[in-house]
């Protein structure tokens, strides 16, 4: 049976494996303190939001959302990320996340949960298929260079 929380302090761990196994997937690298700092503002619960997915008490899934503001409704809600580990794809974990976010969004009301992923993503794409519209948008980004952080 699939259970669905919040994370843990005890879900560390096995969060920061998973995370870093879907920032592995989308080709990118991340240095330490973005972990520490996900990890911080999951942990406030203000502006960023995670849940878990736990099979036999074993975390085996994540997600990562918030809510900003929007022109031209109520605020809405961004589910960022989403990932399972690979030997539960299949039995209804990913789908069990979106469906809590989705419940989560709802309560707090906002009349709309969206998400991204990259078109080639087949397998991911045929749950979300089942779960939402596919409205045709493509997304741009311009990167912009930051400067670095002060020394600490």
């Amino acid at each position: 049976m699939i259970t669905i929380g919040r994370l843990l302090s005890e879900d560390r761990p096995a969060w920061e494996v998973l995370f870093r196994a879907y920032i592995r997937f989308y080709e990118r690298e991340l240095p330490q303190a973005a972990y520490d700092r996900a990890w911080a503002e999951f942990g406030a619960d203000t502006r960023m939001h995670a849940l878990g997915a736990k099979l036999e008490g074993r975390l085996v899934g994540i997600t990562h959302f918030l809510v900003h503001a929007n022109t031209s409704s109520d605020d809405v809600c961004y589910l960022q990320d989403l990932f399972t580990a690979e030997e539960v794809r299949g039995r209804g974990v990913a789908r069990a996340l979106i469906l809590a976010v989705a419940d989560w969004a709802r309560a707090r009301g906002c009349p709309r949960l969206y998400w991204q992923t990259q078109e080639g993503n087949a397998r991911a794409r045929r749950l979300y298929d089942q779960l939402a519209v596919n409205r045709g948008f493509i997304r741009y980004d311009i990167m912009l260079d930051r400067p670095a952080p002060p020394a600490a």
